[in-house]
């Protein structure tokens, strides 16, 4: 074993070390596939814009996305329906115009909770709604299982769902957390500017809802991203990945928290434009730190549930069903919004409210790893029992 590669592993859990080793030794083609992993359950309609969709311009008037124009503030163009957050103008769109980025609308599971852990739990394990047994195999170890001398590694700091099972998979990560716009000194220093006027019991109130209110989100965006790291600590994590995919790791996954926006989510620019920034800026950063190995390297961005199409009462959106999924990579048939689609008038949304599931994750991600894989039936359905793959061309 190299000595890199020795220093890499003895980093990891005690619990990889042997299935580290034995995978190492065994090393085969048949490309890259990383999956990411947004805790939270981000804003697919900020990101994936129906610019077509008259609809969606009357449901969000602080913050929807502006029409494709001269404005730099404006969606960039993908396609007469669909354009792409303008934060992602420099890191992702030009993959999206070289082929190698597609998205797939109205994806997700048939999970209706809208739990984050429910739903990210049944995501992760990847099994039928009406499976019983199984709850600690994931779909991951299971593919990490079928295909000869793949091997895997989980970049987080707990071994998620995902890997869990059979195999023991290494996994090693960091956590890194953003501060808060305004800290508590900063607010008291506001509030002292008020102290003897009129306005200042108004002022020191609203300081106490609006802490308190910032404890409670907190809490649960921090529950939600389940020790995730943030988008903000993304592009330093996204470049150590690339390092150790490139030489050692055939099978990926990371999570990246921090996409509940109940609460002033923005539009252009604001929270979750900052977010979409960060993370496309880490994700085209592992891109070039593939550097050759890209051409055989596949990337899958999901989250366990989209937004509310329509924005609520705070300027933000609340707990969806549909979502976007992102597929990358050096052989990717991207430069195209794929799946099966339907407009976006409120005839068709999920009981009046969410994006309908029309793309099943199982059955695409089922189709993407028979394809990266050359996975056969059998082999399939050990990774998805039941399961009808869907292959959407993407490979």
């Amino acid at each position: 074993m190299q000595r890199r590669k020795l220093l890499a592993s003895s980093l990891l859990l005690p619990l990889g070390w042997g299935q580290a080793q034995l995978h190492a030794a065994d090393h085969r083609s048949g490309g890259r596939f990383l999956l990411v992993f947004l805790r939270g359950g981000y804003d697919a309609a900020s990101l994936l814009v129906p610019v077509s969709s008259s609809f969606y311009y009357a449901s969000r008037p602080d913050i929807a996305i502006a029409k494709p124009s001269d404005d730099l503030a404006s969606a960039l163009p993908l396609t007469s329906d669909w354009g792409l957050h303008p934060a992602l103008r420099d890191s992702l769109y030009p993959l999206y115009k070289s082929g190698e980025l597609a998205f797939v609308p109205f994806a997700g599971t048939d999970d209706l909770s809208r739990s984050h852990f429910e739903t990210q739990d049944s995501i992760e394990r990847g099994l039928p709604a009406d499976a019983h047994g199984r709850y600690n195999s994931g779909f991951l170890n299971r593919l990490a299982g079928v295909v000869q001398g793949c091997s895997a590694m989980a970049f987080t700091d707990q071994l998620p769902t995902i890997f869990q099972g059979a195999l023991n998979i290494p996994n090693a990560g960091l956590k890194s957390i953003a501060k808060p716009s305004v800290d508590a000194r900063q607010s008291a220093v506001i509030a002292s500017m008020y102290q003897g006027t009129p306005l200042a019991a108004t002022v020191q109130e609203g300081f106490s809802v609006r802490a308190e209110v910032q404890r409670e989100l907190a809490a649960e965006m921090e529950a939600a991203s389940r020790n995730a790291i943030s988008a903000k600590g993304f592009e330093l994590e996204a470049r150590r990945i690339a390092k150790l995919m490139r030489e050692d790791y055939q099978l990926g996954f990371v999570d990246v928290g921090g996409w509940d926006t109940h609460v002033g989510q923005g539009a252009a620019t604001g929270y979750l434009a900052s977010r979409f920034d960060e993370l496309g800026r880490g994700l085209a950063a592992f891109a070039q730190e593939m550097g050759a190995a890209w051409k055989d390297t596949t990337v899958l961005v999901l989250s366990e549930f989209g937004r509310t199409f329509r924005q609520n009462g705070n300027r933000g959106t609340d707990h969806g069903h549909g979502s976007v999924y992102w597929v990358l990579g050096g052989s990717v048939r991207g430069g195209r919004v794929v799946g099966e689609q339907v407009a976006l008038e409120r005839a068709n949304l999920l009981q009046d409210r969410d994006y309908p599931v029309r793309n099943g994750y199982r059955e695409l991600l089922g189709g993407l790893l028979q394809r990266q894989y050359g996975l056969s039936a059998a082999q399939l359905e050990q990774v998805f029992p039941g399961a009808r793959p869907r292959d959407l061309g993407l490979l």
